[in-house]
């Protein structure tokens, strides 16, 4: 979905952090990220008022039922409407979140109200903040607002807690809607962020660095992420061996076209079929 970028106030990280986003725009075809001038975001809703407001919620819900309606000429249920809304979500947090890291090894704060959604059409806008984390050494660290770690293992954990923090409430309040537990809750959001890592690595001709980066990121489960990145390669017909995973949890799109649900969906039969095959 088009992720629209608003002006931050004047200043070096929210600059930094613009341009940043601006990369990711340009690499990424299924983030389509345009910065606009002027300012704070308006219309839509934010993750912040997803939270606080049931009507919220439920609009964000309803708003996903019917694109859902549009494209594949089924009324999903709610709860499988949650998940694909919830899916969505994760997937554009992930991105923005963890692209910043992947390219320049810097880690935005995203809070609440700094993303906003516009439900009719799907469109995200981000504001960019004035906090970041990032390395010891990087041009930027002694820049206001800006955490500096010695270790690329703190940052990523910075990462994974920056992320966390992000989506922790909007679980909370979803979870019922979408009836799911905790487990497969923050399953999907670590599916997300490897994936989001993962396409962004295939989409600068990087597949291997960014399995590599993915793995370093989630290497095993790491509270509340209940497991690791957890890469494996198969070799297909033609004898050439292809990188895939199976998902932690399920973005229920085998709910709506079972033909065509993800050949490593945890809920098909295929997800134990591609572990035989495991290589």
């Amino acid at each position: 979905m088009p992720v629209v970028l608003k002006a931050s106030p004047d200043g070096a990280v929210a600059q930094t952090l613009g341009d940043v986003y601006r990369r990711l725009a340009g690499a990424c075809a299924a983030l389509d990220v345009r910065v606009a001038h002027g300012g704070g975001a308006q219309g839509g809703v934010t993750a912040a008022e997803l939270v606080t407001d049931r009507a919220a919620l439920d609009a964000f819900v309803e708003a996903e039922a019917a694109r859902v309606h549009d494209r594949h000429g089924v009324r999903p249920r709610p709860d499988v409407a949650a998940s694909r809304a919830l899916h969505d979500y994760a997937w554009t947090v992930g991105m923005l979140t963890g692209g910043p890291w992947y390219l320049e090894r810097r880690v935005p704060r995203i809070r609440p109200e700094d993303l906003r959604l516009d439900l009719a059409s799907g469109t995200y806008t981000i504001t960019p903040g004035n906090e970041l984390a990032c390395l010891t050494g990087d041009s930027v660290a002694d820049r206001p607002g800006v955490l500096t770690f010695p270790q690329e293992e703190q940052l990523r954990a910075r990462l994974r807690m920056s992320l966390a923090a992000h989506m922790r409430p909007l679980l909370a309040a979803i979870g019922p809607v979408a009836r799911r537990r905790s487990r497969a809750l923050w399953g999907m959001v670590s599916d997300d962020l490897v994936s989001a890592l993962w396409y962004l690595g295939r989409t600068l001709g990087q597949e291997g660095a960014a399995i590599r980066a993915a793995t370093e990121v989630l290497p095993v489960a790491v509270p509340p992420y209940p497991t690791g990145a957890a890469f494996r390669h198969l070799t297909g017909a033609d004898g050439r061996r292809h990188p895939t995973r199976t998902r932690t949890g399920c973005c229920m799109f085998y709910a709506i076209r079972p033909a065509e649900a993800c050949s490593t969906c945890p809920r098909t039969g295929d997800a134990e079929r591609l572990r035989r095959l495991e290589n």
